[in-house]
């Protein structure tokens, strides 16, 4: 059998220099045609740092006799899982990062949903292993305190997950959605909101992103004052989950549905239909003296919108349906193609993952959503098929990096995708060398 040829896991922490340029300085840079001209020269295509590069994804098992179990009742299939989000946690400034990746359960045949990347080498790529464990995950579906699917995840400043469960397995709703934080580490629960009925739809929900917006973070803060955002795709709407209150509401207007004209989506020559409604979340950065905005956008769209957060976290103003604060929302522009997730830096500079050019494009919030502004931080055809996965972490040595999981979507959806070669990746770079076009280094 021709095995595929990997680049072998190598996470490496980086000791550079932090963030220098201020943010003044940025702007500056965007605004001044020439040195836009000068500074933001790129070569053709981007190499980002590689993290994981994978033909097929590899599980790890409790044991063979749990493997060849899956197997032969079709709880493991392994042409099935596809890897969608990844994030990062730093335990200390000498330790290796842990990285997680989620698989959600399109179909049957996932055996876990949530995973953690190791350095186990095997033919198809590097292992990963059920996060918090196996059993977390093996009822599928049966028992609603595991953990069903999971599409994405957020790990914030307090060393918690955030684990958005879709409770879902091949369209078929098993268990209430719920929000799961697990304490990183320990990896224990420590808090379980399950979304009451009254705020998802049954059969037609699939919740899909959360984005976590804590007020109070360390080191002075005690991390207990946080709203979640949840994309419900197949929905058309937003969950808001105020967690010191234990309340959610539901937004749901002409912004949170697909475009029709945008439910084609087309990667490297191939086609593929999907009409997903609100599915890049991020907010405006603390300490840029600006008013919070939630910005997001649908799969099926190419409209950036903005909404205040003072207005999204005030349940009282979503009583009238669709109708609701409709004057609030802001359509911030066009961008005239689809992006996939999205990511803000500290800086306030707002990252997608484009479908045409493939590329991450960065857009600074405080200029408009105009041509111009959209710059293209990393292009590259071939490594960036779909960014189903973007964040922006803050490495030990002080320094934003961005990190990115990428797959072949449109080959899984087409039936045309090859194990013979890569087709799911980790990658990362430094915030500043994306922005001014230097070299990536791991």
């Amino acid at each position: 059998m021709l095995l595929c040829i990997v680049i072998a896991f190598q996470v490496l922490l980086v000791h550079g220099t932090t963030f220098t340029s201020t943010f003044s300085q940025q702007v500056d840079v965007l605004e001044n045609e020439p040195a836009l001209e000068g500074i933001f020269h790129r070569p053709p295509y981007k190499n980002l740092a590689p993290v994981y590069e994978a033909c097929n994804v590899e599980f790890a098992f409790p044991s063979e006799e749990e493997r060849l179990s899956a197997l032969a009742t079709g709880k493991y299939n392994p042409d099935v899982p596809v890897p969608i989000d990844v994030d990062v946690y730093f335990p200390n400034e000498f330790a290796e990062p842990y990285i997680f990746v989620t698989l959600p359960r399109f179909g049957s045949g996932v055996p876990y949903s949530l995973a953690l990347l190791t350095n186990v080498q095997r033919p198809n790529g590097t292992e990963l292993v059920a996060f918090p464990n196996y059993y977390w995950h093996n009822s599928h579906g049966q028992d609603c305190n595991g953990i069903t699917s999971v599409y994405r995840i957020q790990i914030d400043s307090c060393n918690r997950m955030w684990v958005l469960d879709s409770g879902e397995i091949n369209f078929v709703q098993h268990c209430a959605p719920q929000i799961l934080v697990l304490d990183l580490p320990t990896g224990k629960l420590v808090h379980r909101y399950r979304l009451p009925a009254d705020v998802f739809r049954i059969s037609t929900s699939r919740f899909v992103t959360p984005f976590v917006d804590i007020a109070d973070n360390p080191p002075f803060g005690q991390c207990k004052q946080a709203f979640v955002y949840m994309a419900d795709a197949l929905g058309y709407g937003l969950v808001v989950y105020d967690v010191q209150r234990a309340k959610s509401w539901r937004i749901e207007n002409k912004y949170t549905i697909p475009d029709p004209d945008f439910g084609t989506l087309t990667l490297a020559g191939e086609s593929f239909e999907l009409t997903d409604g609100v599915f890049g979340l991020t907010v405006t950065p603390h300490g840029l003296g600006l008013r919070r905005m939630l910005f997001f956008h649908s799969l099926s769209n190419d409209a950036q919108i903005a909404v205040p957060l003072d207005v999204v976290n005030n349940d009282t103003l979503w009583h009238d349906g669709v109708a609701s604060s409709i004057e609030e929302f802001i359509l911030v522009g066009k961008r005239g193609v689809q992006c996939a997730a999205s990511a803000m830096t500290s800086h306030g500079f707002l990252l997608c993952g484009f479908m045409n050019p493939i590329a991450i494009v960065g857009w600074n919030i405080r200029t408009p959503y105009a041509s111009p502004n959209r710059i293209v931080w990393a292009e590259n055809p071939h490594t960036l098929q779909f960014v189903a996965g973007l964040k922006v972490r803050r490495n030990p040595a002080g320094k934003e990096e961005v990190w990115m999981l990428s797959n072949r979507l449109q080959k899984v959806f087409g039936g045309t995708i090859n194990y013979h070669e890569i087709n799911y990746r980790i990658q990362r770079c430094g915030v500043d060398e994306l922005l001014f076009g230097r070299e990536c280094k791991p």
